[in-house]
Order: C-alpha cells, then sequence, then structure tokens
C-alpha cells in the first residue's frame, strides 16, 4: 500500500479497523488534554476564575470535543439513536476515568511508592484503554 493510501487510511473519514480507531482516540483525547489544561490555566491565571471551577469547566471543553470527534471521526458505528442520552453515557464513562485515576494514581504513587509522574504515565495508559474499551463496546458498535 502507497504512503499516501496508508495516511488516508489513518486520517480520512470513519474506519471500522480498531487499531486506527484506537490511534483516533489517543490523537484526540491528547488534542482534548491539552485544551483542557490550557483552557484552565487560562480561566485561572488571565479571568481570577478559582482552579476548581476552570478544571471543572476545561474537562468539559475537553469532554465536548472528545464527544465531537467519536462519531464523527473516530468510530463507525453508533449504538444509541438519541444523542443525549449517547453524550451522558459517554459523560458517565469519563467520570469512571477520573474514579480510576484517582485510584491509580493512589496505588502506584501513596502504596506502591512510585514516583507521581512515572504513576501519572501507567495511570493514564489503563485509564485511556478503559475509556476507549468502554466507548466502543457501549456506545460505538453496531446495534443488536
Amino acid at each position: 500500500m502507497k504512503r499516501i493510501e496508508q495516511l488516508n487510511q489513518i486520517f480520512k473519514g470513519k474506519t471500522g479497523n480498531v487499531y486506527v480507531q484506537l490511534f483516533r482516540y489517543l490523537l484526540s483525547g491528547g488534542t482534548a488534554f491539552l485544551m483542557d489544561i490550557g483552557l484552565m490555566i487560562l480561566l485561572k491565571e488571565v479571568f481570577g476564575v478559582h482552579y476548581l471551577t476552570a478544571s471543572i469547566i476545561g474537562f468539559i471543553v475537553g469532554l465536548i470535543f472528545t464527544y465531537i470527534l467519536s462519531i464523527r471521526w473516530i468510530f463507525d458505528e453508533r449504538r444509541l439513536a438519541n444523542k443525549w442520552n449517547e453524550l451522558a453515557i459517554f459523560a458517565l464513562i469519563g467520570v469512571v476515568g477520573i474514579g480510576l485515576t484517582w485510584f491509580f494514581m493512589k496505588l502506584f504513587t501513596s502504596i506502591l511508592l512510585l514516583y507521581y509522574v512515572f504513576s501519572k504515565v501507567l495511570t493514564t495508559v489503563i485509564v485511556s484503554l478503559w475509556n476507549f474499551g468502554a466507548k466502543k463496546l457501549i456506545l460505538f458498535t453496531k446495534k443488536t
């Protein structure tokens, strides 16, 4: 396969290839994270918004960004017809991801005594796989 065809498969249109979907999910998730943290810093440092409020606003913006990419670019199937229900479940999966992040950070850093940055890397891998797998299985598969 020519290089341009490979790039088109990875970046253009919807795809059923789970590896391409995972790559796209990680790319969009990384971008959403940068939006999240960037907006949080901007709101707190420039506009004086309380850091917790700024963090929640950043999280919501990142969540909406990832949801839009999930339905338009990452996944090729949708299980639910009602988009509001789909968004609610998408957000709920994200909230579970936040809980898992807290749990694994606590486990790796406070109990196993790993360096917190290394803990964050391990945690991010685990939670990203959870988020992708849950969204793929619950929301973005064919209706049965």
